[in-house]
């Protein structure tokens, strides 16, 4: 009993330097991530993008706190809601499409910008080049100039051999769009015999109309650009096709499993999934600069054969056998 009291104090000396070490030991890291989306943040690919962050080990409530800013449709507020973000100073900025990469980079050029969903971020001016960014954005861009459009129109040509006239969607508020699309698309239709009829479309009610104006003006298919004002939800425009008996083609894989005849372009969940570790080694010291700006290595092309059954049409064996998935 004796040699336990002579050893007490030593043991209160002891548990005291635990206790103050403890007490001085940094709480663990809250990282606050602003997620500025277009034109919802209430969609399945976000969800994806989260989830390989939990993966990764940041999970929403425990140590990231996620701040959604989303205009509900309304794009015009997107340069506002960019404000309001860097306002409230988050570590970093998530943009979801060009629209939100645009009013983003436009806010801020010293919090880090992690893109999704771009195309041609350098045509844009929002990166120096792929390689070395340069700046303070960085991200998955969907594809890069080239002949991608061309190609498109090529699948169009060989699915429709006799097809003459082609109706095509595109947001003018899309920087990519109007970037690429003058520089791309009529010289490939001109090769391929196709003329085309330019839809610019701001809002999505004004679809409907656009498809049935389409349809009166004696378009053979329609071309369906990439961007969510146009493409969400994922059924609204197949089924507006398949009631106008049109063929239709888009960038967004959704759409031909959604009902349109043929999708081709980029994984998007991902593209998602890879924005998701941009994110995460910013958050751990990288440099958005010294982050090369990724873009997909495989474009699935996707075939609705069900559809062209019901359009009355025969897709050519030799471009389903190219086809990475076939719906039946």
């Amino acid at each position: 009993m004796r040699r336990f009291a002579d050893r007490l104090p030593v043991l209160l000396v002891v548990l005291l330097v635990f206790a103050s070490a403890a007490a001085t030991q940094p709480a663990p890291r809250v990282a606050r991530i602003g997620m500025l989306c277009a034109p919802t943040c209430n969609v399945n690919l976000n969800d994806t993008f989260l989830d390989e962050l939990r993966k990764l080990g940041w999970v929403e409530g425990a140590n990231i706190v996620v701040e959604r800013k989303d205009p509900d449709y309304h794009l015009d507020r997107l340069p506002a809601l960019a404000a309001e973000l860097v306002r409230s100073k988050p570590n970093l900025i998530v943009a979801i499409t060009p629209q939100s990469a645009r009013a983003a980079k436009d806010a801020t050029s010293d919090l880090p910008i992690v893109m999704l969903f771009v195309a041609d971020p350098v045509g844009m001016g929002l990166v120096s080049s792929l390689a070395r960014p340069g700046g303070n954005l960085t991200g998955v861009a969907t594809v890069a100039p080239g002949d991608f459009n061309g190609k498109t129109l090529s699948i169009l040509r060989e699915a429709l051999p006799r097809a003459k006239r082609v109706a095509v969607f595109i947001n003018p508020s899309n920087e990519a769009h109007r970037l690429m699309y003058p520089r791309e698309a009529p010289p490939a239709a001109a090769k391929l015999g196709f003329q085309l009829d330019l839809f610019e479309l701001h809002d999505a009610r004004e679809i409907p109309g656009a498809v049935a104006t389409a349809k009166d003006q004696g378009a053979d298919a329609l071309w369906i650009w990439g961007d969510p004002v146009l493409s969400i939800p994922p059924n609204r425009l197949p089924d507006l096709a398949a009631q106008a008996g049109l063929p239709s083609i888009s960038f967004i894989s959704g759409f031909a499993q959604a009902g349109g005849l043929v999708a081709y372009g980029p994984e998007f969940p991902a593209l998602a999934r890879r924005g998701a570790h941009y994110v995460d080694r910013i958050l751990k010291g990288a440099k958005p600069a010294e982050l090369p700006v990724e873009q997909p290595t495989k474009y699935p092309l996707v075939i609705n054969l069900k559809t062209a059954k019901s359009l009355g049409l025969e897709i050519p064996a030799s471009l389903l056998a190219r086809a990475d998935e076939v719906i039946e």
